[in-house]
């Protein structure tokens, strides 16, 4: 099923889990716009407050950082956990698509996206987003561009893992999230 998708893109990272099981993929600094660009899957919960900081370090050209966590809940008390899978390389691929996609609508001055995989708990981090730019517009519209992208278009699955033992099911797509991205396309 993989094999046709996976053709296209490129070779997978060489070391499909370094030691700690943390797959973990780095964008470029850019030289000419002084763009930072970090992008990463990885098992391991992220420090948000870290990122932000790393991304905005010694930056007095940035005038707004805007920065989403996505969290795992609880559905109510019925789920003790979400399984996230991906396929290693075309994760990484259709994030660094997305990313460049806001890169080229907004003027950033630089950029995080982290999503994690494996078991992940409620009350967990399960997706970061942060926006640098030197106004606020344009930090606003690319962290909600992106995450109506991450949510709809990057390719993780997820299964659910239910308190009372029963068998939980993949999540499917939700119409909202699709309709998400009708106001990007117009």
């Amino acid at each position: 099923m993989f094999a046709d998708i996976a053709a296209d893109l490129p070779a997978p990272h060489p070391n499909p889990l370094p030691a700690g099981g943390e797959r973990e993929q780095t964008s470029r600094a850019e030289e000419n716009t002084g763009m930072l660009n970090t992008i990463r899957v990885q098992d391991s919960p992220f420090d948000a407050a870290a990122e932000a900081e790393a991304l905005t370090k010694g930056r007095a050209d940035i005038g707004a950082l805007v920065s989403f966590v996505g969290l795992c809940r609880d559905e109510a008390g019925t789920l003790v956990a979400l399984e996230l899978e991906h396929f290693p390389g075309m994760a990484e691929a259709e994030m660094e698509r997305i990313a460049g996609e806001a890169e080229a609508r907004w003027p950033l001055l630089g950029l995080t996206v982290i999503h994690r995989f494996g078991k992940i708990r409620p009350g967990e981090p399960i997706v970061l987003v942060v926006c640098a730019s030197s106004h606020r517009q344009a930090a606003f519209s690319a962290a909600e561009f992106l995450m109506d992208f991450l949510k709809s278009r990057a390719p993780f699955w997820k299964k659910e893992h239910r308190a009372d033992g029963s068998q939980g099911g993949w999540v499917e797509a939700k119409d909202s999230d699709e309709a998400a991205l009708e106001r990007w396309t117009r």
